[in-house]
């Protein structure tokens, strides 16, 4: 089976701090979503203002029930979601069917 990916775009509520942003993330990250049933990865791209969180998973169901979970109501994600716009909000999940790397 091949792994997940939990792709979601938004962007930042106006005035938002991006290094707060990125360290809500990276502590939310290290404390929550890595300790995840079947959690891979966690990759954050931004294009102008879209943001893309890119969350990968071993299964697609790994994939589908953290996001479920809406990242468990706890402080971290609270702080995280602080930030998000949600009306901007799009999520979406593909399955990783090729992988090419530079092996330098």
């Amino acid at each position: 089976m091949s792994n997940a990916i939990l792709f979601i775009s938004y962007k930042l509520k106006k005035g938002s701090s991006v290094q707060e942003f990125l360290d809500a993330t990276e502590k939310l990250n290290n404390q929550v979503v890595s300790k995840k049933k079947g959690y891979v990865s966690w990759q954050q791209l931004k294009d102008g203002d879209t943001w893309v969180d890119m969350l990968t998973f071993e299964t697609m169901d790994d994939a589908k029930e953290f996001e479920k979970s809406g990242g468990d109501k706890n402080p971290l994600a609270d702080k995280f979601y602080s930030f998000i716009n949600f009306p901007s909000c799009t999520t979406r999940y593909y399955s990783i069917e090729g992988c090419y790397a530079s092996m330098l």
